[in-house]
């Protein structure tokens, strides 16, 4: 699969932004990363999963960690 064109993107790192759809619509927060290839953000504090992490030196039984996952450019607005 081959990656698309690089979009201008109304936002940027640092910006603080509100969720205008999506399940945590009406939060705001920072911008912590941006993908302007996949015209996707990431934001501090919203869009929360939980990933399993398997077994390491530091975590010998594994364990369970909350990240924020992207979510589309066009479901934010800067404020």
């Amino acid at each position: 699969m081959q990656a698309t064109a690089k979009q201008k993107m109304h936002v940027k790192k640092n910006d603080n932004v509100q969720i205008i759809a999506g399940n945590d619509k009406g939060k705001t927060g920072k911008i912590l990363r941006v993908f302007p290839v996949k015209n996707r953000v990431i934001i501090e504090g919203v869009n929360l999963r939980k990933r399993h992490m398997r077994p390491n030196k530091n975590q010998p039984q594994g364990s369970i960690v909350e990240r924020e996952m992207p979510i589309h450019a066009s479901n934010v607005k800067k404020v």
